[in-house]
């Protein structure tokens, strides 16, 4: 009886806890979102699909992702917020079950010369920790292993207030592994004089042949002729010992000229501070091709680049210093660790064994840790985030990824998928944004937005399971099984780009030719060696239009209008229809409004809380002064021009009173690239990452140039986009140009001309020609990594 009456006893009601197992966003409206609402489950991996535009990342970063972080950072104390980027509320009704969200997006690492993978990742200092106290011969503490560090030595009277006030003789040290030549840089500028000066002439001749800098130009040529320091009418060849040094060295000091103090310094001082202390890729062209004539950067010949002093070279752990251990491959300087057994120092050795694992783990044993942070692809950078958060023994959180197979060849995206899995596993909620079927397939939630890009986005087309998906009407879903054919004829190369010797990094003595005329695919695993390939030895600059994946650069005042130099055109023709200056027609120049100096907001700043952007009241966000918008050009103004999409103004500029053939051709290259959708005033800072990585193209399209060098074009990009870009390649080589693609997209590959695979593996297992040939020969070799994978996707 008793057991029977045990039986029967009901199960418990579930707790209240357990019923939030959602996350609910209702209504939001962020970029070009529509209104969305939408549920995801928790503790499970979901992924946002949508052509590139289609509110993607609004949706997943700047809004559920974005949110969260506000109210993480909501609960420190007002003084620690003073310190965090402020974060507005995103634009969204209601936003429920949100739980700590950990972004890994793809950033590119800061360029920071003195910032290296070891850095970015806390191995170096594990690496110095560990020769502190296990190098012998001992020099001291971490610090001295830091290239960061210089040595610091110091020496004076201390005052101690300790009852009768005692004055002492004290003396300081510090040790710092900065090698002192390079101070920690591993390279050293030496400047070319005589691209700064024809010595032959004097500074009354106009000797200095540096750029913006005019005879009469009061800051700059005239401190020097003036100064007293040197004679003006003298050729600088002619000057003296103490003349030259003066010219060239001189410490700042202040000098008068025309009854105005200004400081006056030596021309080499003046010149890295006024050009080399600044981003090269943030300067105007003709000022980048004059630093990259005048200076020539140099493997520093005191540390042979390794940024260390000698004495911290000196201290070694079994043969092995700190240099030689940055500059092994990972892979490798995993091996050395773990043979390593000291039971002193027993937590730090698991600790970095656990960290270089996670880089062999995720793909990027190949790196070592003294490669420049600025060197790493987005991908790569994506990855190197990931490796703090493996092994992690936080639960319940939502981990949010932007493409996350970006940079990996179809042979990777099997372990990455893997690692998205065991996160997901330990019952965190997975966010992904991703574009791979690969990685869609594994997904238990899709969530497809679009159905177009931009204005024609910004709504949820579909939610449910892959297979749902895949009977969906969706664009995605149409196009989800898509596979490329391979051709049935190739074209035939019109000549060859010869490379011989070919040793960058990893490269090991190639000589390889890549045919001109045709369409060109090199490929392998990440880190087999393919951009040190085509980079580092297709001679750049004559007839070579390299499209990398370096940033895009621009404030919220720069648009593709601005950025591809289609307003300058555009501008000229409102000046003269109407009778004006140009500068009118710049919402960054003459014709902004003043109350909001053209940004067509205002900012007030609130302190350690978000700050507020409201809507110019003077020109309701148009941006101009009401008397440029009186002036019109085919009966529309400047502010309508700048709110048109790509293919409105190719229309309107194509024909009629606003005929504009220089501003046609761009806006035609912008649409070939699959912008047409765009606004001419969109914000750069609001763009999809394909849309820059598109903007750009459509940019260098401009340039005369018979080989076309392309690094991932398919990086973000839908696969109904995928068929739009073949559809351009095929168009500038049938228009005679000659078009290199470094790609791990298998429609890329079966569409190729001509192969060229390097591997077989990464690091120093690739580096060499695997296989070079036509696609069919690949499929049918079966030979190589790459071989496989391509079959498997042609279905051979």
């Amino acid at each position: 009886m008793n057991m029977a009456a045990r039986t029967d006893t009901p199960s418990p009601a579930p707790h209240d806890a357990d019923s939030h197992d959602l996350i609910r966003v209702h209504g939001a409206r962020g970029n070009n979102l529509k209104d969305v609402s939408v549920e995801i489950p928790k503790r499970r991996l979901t992924v946002f699909t949508g052509v590139s535009g289609s509110g993607k990342s609004s949706l997943v970063f700047g809004t559920i992702a974005a949110e969260s972080q506000r109210l993480i950072n909501e609960t420190y104390s007002t003084f620690v917020q003073g310190f965090m980027p402020t974060l507005a509320r995103p634009e969204v009704d209601v936003l429920e079950g949100l739980t700590t969200a950990i972004i890994v997006d793809q950033q590119r690492m800061g360029a920071n010369i003195r910032s290296t993978v070891g850095t970015a990742t806390d191995a170096n200092a594990m690496l110095r920790i560990l020769f502190s106290r296990l190098g012998q011969p001992h020099i001291g503490s971490p610090n001295a292993f830091s290239f960061n560090v210089p040595t610091v030595r110091a020496s004076g009277a201390i005052t101690v207030e300790r009852g009768a006030r005692k004055t002492e003789k004290a003396t300081f040290t510090r040790v710092g592994g900065m090698c002192t030549r390079c101070e920690g840089q591993g390279a050293v500028s030496d400047i070319d004089l005589t691209q700064l000066y024809d010595d032959s002439k004097s500074l009354a001749e106009g000797a200095f042949t540096i750029p913006g800098w005019k005879s009469d130009s009061f800051w700059t040529v005239r401190v020097y002729a003036e100064s007293g320091f040197v004679d003006p009418d003298k050729p600088i060849r002619k000057y003296t010992e103490k003349e030259l040094h003066d010219f060239l060295y001189k410490e700042p000091v202040k000098v008068k000229v025309d009854g105005v103090n200004l400081t006056y310094e030596g021309l080499i001082p003046k010149i890295q501070k006024s050009f080399l202390s600044k981003d090269r890729e943030a300067m105007q062209p003709h000022i980048r091709a004059f630093v990259d004539r005048a200076v020539t950067f140099t493997t520093c010949p005191e540390c042979e680049g390794t940024r260390l002093s000698e004495e911290a070279r000196s201290s070694r752990i079994g043969g092995i210093n700190i240099a030689d251990a940055c500059a092994m491959q990972i892979s490798d300087l995993a091996g050395w660790v773990g043979d390593l057994a000291e039971p002193s120092v027993a937590p730090l050795l698991a600790a970095l064994r656990h960290t270089l694992d996670s880089f062999v783990e995720i793909g990027l044993g190949y790196l070592s840790l003294d490669r420049s942070s600025g060197t790493l692809s987005g991908g790569e950078a994506q990855r190197v985030k990931m490796i703090r958060h493996l092994g992690s023994s936080l639960t319940d959180v939502t981990y949010v990824f932007d493409e996350p197979t970006v940079g990996l060849h179809p042979h990777d995206i099997q372990r990455m998928n893997n690692l998205l899995l065991r996160l997901r596993d330990k019952g965190n909620t997975v966010l992904v944004v991703e574009h791979k079927p690969e990685t869609i397939v594994i997904a238990d939630h899709v969530v497809d937005l679009g159905p177009g890009a931009g204005t024609a986005g910004g709504t949820v087309c579909f939610e449910g399971t892959v297979e749902e998906l895949r009977a969906s009407g969706t664009i995605t879903g149409r196009h989800f099984d898509d596979r490329a054919t391979l051709k049935e004829t190739v074209r035939k190369p019109t000549g060859a780009l010869e490379i011989r010797g070919a040793t960058a990094h990893n490269l090991r003595d190639v000589d390889v030719d890549i045919p001109l005329g045709v369409l060109v695919v090199v490929t392998g695993v990440a880190g087999s060696g393919k951009s040190s390939l085509v980079h580092g030895s297709v001679p750049a600059g004559a007839g070579v239009v390299s499209v990398d994946q370096g940033a895009i650069r621009g404030s919220r005042r720069s648009n593709p209008a601005t950025y591809t130099g289609l307003l300058e055109p555009i501008r000229k023709a409102f000046a003269k229809a109407n009778g004006v200056k140009p500068a009118l027609f710049s919402a960054n120049s003459e014709g902004a409004c003043p109350n909001c100096n053209g940004a067509g907001v205002i900012y007030t700043d609130l302190g350690m809380m978000a700050g507020v952007a409201t809507t110019c009241e003077e020109c309701e966000g148009r941006r101009f002064q009401a008397s440029v918008l009186d002036h019109h050009l085919g009966g529309r103004d400047i502010s309508e021009v700048l709110a048109m999409s790509v293919t409105e103004a190719e229309e309107f500029f194509g024909a009629g009173e606003a005929r504009i053939p220089a501003a046609h051709a761009i806006l035609g290259r912008l649409a070939d690239v699959g912008l047409g959708y765009l606004s001419l005033g969109q914000p750069l800072t609001t763009l999809s990452g394909g849309e820059r990585q598109r903007l750009k193209l459509a940019t260098h399209m401009a340039e005369k140039g018979g080989v076309y060098v392309l690094d991932e074009p398919t990086s973000g990009l839908h696969l109904a986009d995928v068929e739009q870009l073949l559809g351009l390649l095929d168009r500038l080589v049938d228009s005679g140009k000659s078009v290199i693609v470094i790609e791990h997209h298998q429609a890329v590959m079966a569409h190729a001309d001509w192969i060229i695979d390097l591997g077989p593996g990464a690091g120093h297992d690739g580096g060499r020609i695997v296989f070079e040939g036509t696609p069919a020969d690949l499929v049918a070799a079966r030979s190589t990594t790459t071989g496989e994978h391509l079959a498997a996707y042609v279905g051979a």
